[in-house]
């Protein structure tokens, strides 16, 4: 395969996204300081900026006062652009949420569905449906629409079965999607979602390499490297978890054995607790419960004497996997969330932090920051749904962006 060259045009597309992302976090800024906190020249930044004036993306706020000098034109991101919609389908729910342009959230409808559906028509109706009626919440159109972000679970990679499954359902009848909604529509997963959201609005605003880990009923790693999200050569990158932890360990639902996921996903945890406390009524709950449970009995005036020794095992299985990722990407941050990562992080972090320092090579974790992320999947898949937009009208070219 030719090695693609970066040209100027690439750089400059690249640019236009690090400006967008400093105006948001930022709200209100200049063109002297936008070229202070990206690190551009201020010539760059300004023929940046001009581009998205003349784009609408970005909005002069009028003449700031600094403290010395001349007054100098305020800019923001120009929230009445349009609005982008987010639509996260799972077996059994579904959500609609409307943003505006700057990724403020306007409205929100969430719609029940059967749990299991093999009708693609069935759920496609429904996301039709919940677009509508969010639309209408936000008192929008669907002219105002500039994209809408479909957050599935699972792969980018076409399944290799039909499955019942309702996100399956759609990953096989894209095309069926687009044409019914009419719209510009992005589809991602929920892990790559997430570490968008977290590049756009959260630790990413800060720092340029960055993993966000996703602890669920499954495991996975985002990877921003440089300030870009890693996709790999067919999407599938930031499948951690199902790199290997234990040889021949435990059995994992992918097929192998000793995977990271066999031990800090859902089914990890319960099978550690068990384990340690074979009776013990929480080692038989489904994920969304078991978080609940094991956080409620943590928190406790007496903790559960099983369930603290079954998060310490998990940090520590957590901690050796995380030890091996620095290790290959050496990160400034690690961000966890996820049903896990989230109530049970505040308990896991110190053994977390002792591990990866002791296990991961020579320096590569001495600066290291490991934290608990609120980004969420949803405020992700809205940002990827405005990038599209952005190389809809060509501010954007060098990004390659998922399942279009």
């Amino acid at each position: 395969m030719a090695v693609v060259r970066r040209t100027a045009r690439d750089i400059r597309s690249e640019s236009r996204l690090v400006v967008v992302r400093a105006l948001l976090a930022a709200g209100e800024s200049t063109r002297g300081d936008l070229a202070q906190d990206t690190g551009l020249s201020f010539a760059t930044v300004s023929s940046i900026v001009g581009d998205l004036l003349k784009c609408g993306i970005i909005a002069e706020t009028g003449l700031i006062s600094g403290p010395i000098g001349r007054p100098t034109t305020g800019l923001r991101i120009n929230a009445d652009r349009g609005r982008v919609v987010g639509i996260y389908v799972e077996d059994g729910y579904l959500e609609a949420t409307v943003f505006d342009a700057a990724l403020g959230r306007l409205a929100s409808v969430e719609v029940d569905t059967d749990a299991r559906v093999d009708l693609a028509d069935y759920v496609i109706d429904k996301i039709v449906g919940a677009l509508d009626a969010a639309l209408g919440r936000a008192q929008s159109t669907r002219e105002d629409v500039l994209g809408v972000g479909i957050l599935l679970p699972g792969g980018m990679q076409r399944p290799v079965k039909a499955s019942a499954t309702v996100p399956n359902a759609i990953w096989l009848h894209l095309d069926r999607l687009r044409d019914r909604l009419g719209l510009p529509v992005v589809v991602d997963n929920p892990l790559k979602a997430i570490a968008t959201a977290e590049l756009w609005l959260g630790t990413g605003q800060r720092y340029a390499n960055v993993v966000t880990v996703n602890l669920g009923e499954g495991v996975g790693a985002g990877i921003v490297q440089d300030g870009v999200l890693m996709r790999g050569a067919t999407g599938a990158a930031g499948e951690w978890g199902h790199s290997l932890l234990a040889f021949e360990g435990r059995q994992c639902e992918c097929g192998r054995k000793g995977c990271v996921e066999a031990y800090i996903g859902a089914a990890g945890i319960r099978q550690t607790l068990a384990e340690i406390a074979p009776d013990h009524p929480a080692a038989r709950l489904g994920y969304q419960e078991l978080g609940e449970v094991l956080t409620a009995a943590l928190a406790a005036e007496e903790p559960d004497p099983a369930v603290v020794e079954a998060v310490e095992r998990t940090a520590n299985y957590l901690g050796a996997a995380l030890a091996d990722l620095v290790a290959i990407v050496n990160p400034e941050v690690i961000a966890l969330t996820g049903w896990a990562g989230r109530p049970l992080g505040q308990y896991m972090l110190p053994i977390i932090r002792r591990r990866v320092l002791d296990d991961a090579p020579g320096d590569a974790a001495v600066d290291l920051a490991i934290e608990v992320s609120s980004s969420c999947g949803m405020d992700g898949i809205a940002a990827i749904a405005l990038e599209r937009f952005m190389r809809d009208v060509g501010l954007v070219t060098t990004r390659v962006l998922p399942a279009l």
